[in-house]
């Protein structure tokens, strides 16, 4: 549980891999494979961690928000980050 606000927190892998933008332009492409939909990128690796962290926290409101718990993580061999929501 989160300190003090009653809340349990769930821990999410993430992935964060190089990429580009269509324009050929260095981008970083990050994604949760534990939850459908949950994939973002950013021009650096920790602006694409920020925005992953975002989209992970809006995926488990809106799971929650529709009556279901949210799904547990799944094991990946490589691990880059965790976020917590």
């Amino acid at each position: 549980m989160d300190e003090g606000s009653g809340v349990m927190k769930k821990v999410y892998k993430v992935i964060v891999e190089p990429d580009e933008y269509e324009d050929g332009t260095p981008a970083f492409h990050a994604y949760c494979p534990a939850l459908k939909g949950a994939r973002t990128h950013g021009r650096s690796r920790e602006e694409a961690l920020d925005s992953i962290r975002q989209v992970v926290q809006l995926v488990v409101d809106e799971i929650v928000g529709a009556g279901s718990d949210p799904p547990p993580d799944i094991e990946i061999e490589s691990v880059l980050a965790e976020v917590r929501v």
